[in-house]
């Protein structure tokens, strides 16, 4: 069995070498790379499973290469940076990225949250007996090719856009609350952080918007969110 690929990006090399050791002694392969074009470079050559991301690189700058890879991509990316503020961490979860870690880091969360994040990928991606395909109105989802259309529009989606509109299609009576969105899609427990939700939710709601004018997911005040009218 091949090991998982993991793409270290951080322009300070203590740092860089510090990442790699941690996740080599856990048994993934890791690559440096010390800039976001120099990145972008490898995400483009090669196949990683997923990608620890500092945000202040020379050349592309980490919101830069999070943008460029979820135009086509949906590897996990985690961002690991000393700009912990609120904005910064809501900023780079609207661009796509998986998860944020501030600096300075604990080395045992970084590769929690590592495991965390593959465990997810795991099981998004294995075979499931559950029903595949879900319609509501003008908007489709299927689960097996990864694809979403809205009024026959294709809608690029992140994977864990796709995965909480996936379950809130699959029960579209049910409301759901944002603890159980996140429990159920980032299987893990809720801290009370509603930031994270709310902002998957709003991204989700300005993709669809681009190309329907149609409402697909209502906010239940007070409860959490359901689809619209399906």
């Amino acid at each position: 069995m091949e090991p998982i690929r993991i793409l270290v990006v951080e322009d300070d090399q203590d740092i860089n070498r510090l990442l790699c050791t941690i996740l080599n002694d856990a048994g993934y392969f890791s690559q440096s790379a010390f800039s976001g074009s120099e990145a972008m470079l490898w995400a483009e050559k090669e196949g990683f499973d997923l990608v620890l991301l500092d945000l202040m690189l020379p050349g592309l700058t980490g919101e830069e290469f999070i943008a460029k890879v979820r135009q086509h991509g949906t590897m996990p990316i985690i961002v690991l940076s000393a700009k912990a503020g609120v904005e910064d961490r809501v900023k780079v979860l609207r661009l796509g990225a998986d998860d944020f870690i501030p600096k300075p880091f604990d080395n045992q969360e970084v590769l929690a949250r590592v495991e965390a994040q593959l465990r997810r990928v795991k099981k998004f991606s294995a075979p499931s007996e559950k029903k595949q395909r879900f319609v509501c109105g003008d908007l489709c989802l299927d689960r097996e090719e990864f694809t979403v259309t809205a009024e026959g529009n294709p809608v690029t989606l992140t994977a864990r856009e796709f995965e909480i509109l996936a379950l809130l299609m699959e029960y579209p009576k049910r409301v759901f609350t944002r603890e159980q969105i996140y429990q159920h899609v980032w299987g893990e427990d809720y801290f009370g952080d509603d930031n994270t939700v709310n902002v998957h939710i709003s991204n989700l709601r300005s993709k669809l918007g681009k190309v329907s004018k149609q409402e697909f997911i209502k906010t239940v005040w007070g409860i959490g969110f359901k689809m619209a009218d399906c």
